[in-house]
């Protein structure tokens, strides 16, 4: 999940340009331009997909029925074959878990007691396929970061027994707001201080449950998404119905966090501070949580999306595209809309995707490799649908020359830079970088790496299994506005639209240019890929370089 394209509002119309039939490396101004998209086709994907019709594309909803039917029929139309022995389809075999927790959370002391209030306080679910689920005067204990790197030395659960214990852990990872940076990577999130991680973690130590502080800049986003878990959730399917995972899982504000500290007599301050230390020792805090969570399931499958354009000479190597065409679907209303459209997340990177199949297919000398078009399902739920890609491949991973993934793209109009996520990772950044080069652009790191966009997306899952992959956009420097209203409406689309209702498509308002011009790079990357014999790596210091290399 990510927030960081801007979704502000723009009165510039964007210039309608058509798709070449050849491949427009060189041209009158000897530059490669966005000509090779065609954006009236963008725009209509667009429109499509970010419409009330398809209901906020959720999965196992009638909004994924509309969607799926929708990428196959224009995939066919393009003459792209099927991606998968025959099928455009790779069933992803998903459980939804409907929570529905009390309304109240009661916290004990050796003094007192206290109650903490769903929704306001708090937010609790699980992903064990268990009708109910009773919490009776489970011990809390404070555990960092909810931190295991033995690699470094690093335990935040030493020599303590979870079992039947509720761990309170902090968002992001020990190297945030200050700390050793030697340790971990400073102000850039590492897989440690995402969220999914410290449920994993807490599960590998036998907790009952975990339970994440929320703040806001730690976390990346507002305590309303959060607040948005409390809808049904889907995860994959297991063989054991989920037993393997805590029995809750949630988060809490820092405020409910603060009273926990004060009815423990501890000051939170102090335990921040000792928390970004090595040598830090899980606090039991001397109190105990009380709650009942009951749960409805529903098993099915919901569907990857997958074509593919041949390649001439060797097939059997693939360029893949990803994006996301799921969204949140039917939610809690907020001023009177319910339906969570997700025109910027991610019917643009849908639409995006779309158009760069229909630039392969008008090719006129068709790739030597092939070049795979992956729209996956249920990222929104914590990238699911990559993961069971990554797990269940269709095309063998080390004939899998790079990932290109698409999610959130610009639309705000043209921008000079092109920031990459996870900057210094693989060697599909400097083909970035000639690409943008060519646009009269420039290549930037992320520039809020401490919200650990790297671990937010589909690309992912990709890069888990060793394959180069890269995720970026143009996001910050205006064209012609500059570098304070790019990042102005990148602030107010974190702030006022990211997974809300109000991201929604208004034709007009927008300026696709950007997005367009992101497209356009992606395209040019994929096509000087797909000529090539070798394959990119990651740099040097990559932590995925060793998995490539197996």
């Amino acid at each position: 999940m990510k927030n960081r394209i801007a979704l502000g509002i723009s009165t510039a119309l964007f210039v309608v340009l058509f798709s070449c039939k050849n491949d427009p490396s060189s041209n009158s101004r000897g530059i490669k331009d966005s000509s090779v998209i065609d954006s009236t086709e963008f725009a209509r994907h667009l429109q499509t997909l970010a419409s009330d019709e398809y209901l906020g594309r959720k999965p196992f909803t009638e909004g994924e029925t509309k969607t799926v039917a929708y990428l196959e029929s224009e995939l066919k139309k393009l003459g792209l074959e099927p991606g998968n022995k025959g099928s455009y389809f790779q069933e992803v075999p998903l459980v939804e878990i409907t929570p529905t927790p009390d309304s109240t959370m009661q916290i004990k002391s050796k003094t007192g007691s206290f109650n903490l209030k769903l929704r306001d306080d708090y937010v609790l679910y699980t992903q064990r396929e268990q009708a109910d689920i009773q919490i009776k005067d489970a011990e809390l204990v404070f555990c960092g970061y909810g931190v295991v790197a033995p690699e470094i030395g690093w335990n935040d659960y030493a020599g303590l027994d979870m079992k039947n214990k509720i761990a309170v852990v902090l968002v992001n990872d020990p190297d945030f707001g200050g700390g050793d940076t030697t340790l971990f990577k400073g102000e850039t999130m590492t897989y440690f201080g995402r969220w999914t991680y410290k449920y994993e973690e807490a599960a590998r130590q036998g907790a009952l449950g975990v339970l994440i502080i929320h703040e806001t800049r730690a976390a990346g986003y507002p305590w309303l998404v959060p607040q948005g878990s409390l809808a049904p959730r889907l995860s994959l399917q297991t063989t054991n119905n989920g037993a393997d995972y805590t029995a809750i899982q949630g988060w809490m504000t820092l405020t409910a966090a603060a009273q926990l500290f004060k009815a423990a007599n501890l000051k939170g301050d102090d335990l921040f501070a000792k928390a970004k230390q090595k040598g830090f020792k899980p606090i039991p805090m001397g109190l105990t949580a009380s709650t009942n969570l009951k749960n409805t399931f529903k098993k099915s499958t919901s569907k990857n999306v997958v074509a593919m354009l041949r390649g001439t000479e060797r097939p059997d190597e693939t360029i893949i595209y990803s994006t996301h065409w799921d969204h949140l679907g039917v939610g809690a209303p907020i001023e009177g809309d319910s339906i969570y459209n997700g025109a910027v997340d991610n019917a643009s990177g849908t639409a995006a995707q779309l158009a760069i199949a229909k630039a392969f297919t008008q090719l006129q000398e068709k790739p030597k490799r092939s070049i795979v078009f992956l729209f996956v399902t249920a990222e929104e739920q914590g990238l699911l649908g990559s993961e069971y890609y990554a797990k269940n491949p269709i095309f063998p991973v080390n004939k899998t020359v790079a990932n290109i993934n698409m999610d959130a793209l610009n639309p705000n109009g043209r921008m000079k830079d092109l920031t990459i996520v996870g900057f210094g990772q693989s060697d599909l950044e400097d083909y970035a970088k000639a690409e943008a080069e060519k646009q009269g652009r420039y290549v930037q790191p992320e520039q809020e790496p401490e919200k650990g966009f790297y671990f937010r997306s589909d690309h992912f899952n990709f890069a888990k299994i060793g394959i180069p992959a890269l995720y970026a956009s143009g996001e910050y420097d205006h064209l012609e506005k500059g570098k304070e209203y790019g990042t102005a409406q990148a602030d107010d689309y974190t702030n006022n639209r990211y997974h809300q209702p109000s991201d929604e498509y208004t034709p007009g308002a927008w300026d696709l240019g950007g997005a367009v011009q992101d497209a356009a790079l992606f395209y040019h990357i994929g096509l000087k890929l797909s000529g090539e014999t070798t394959f990119p790596d990651w740099k040097d210091g990559s932590e995925f370089k060793g998995i490539r290399k197996k």
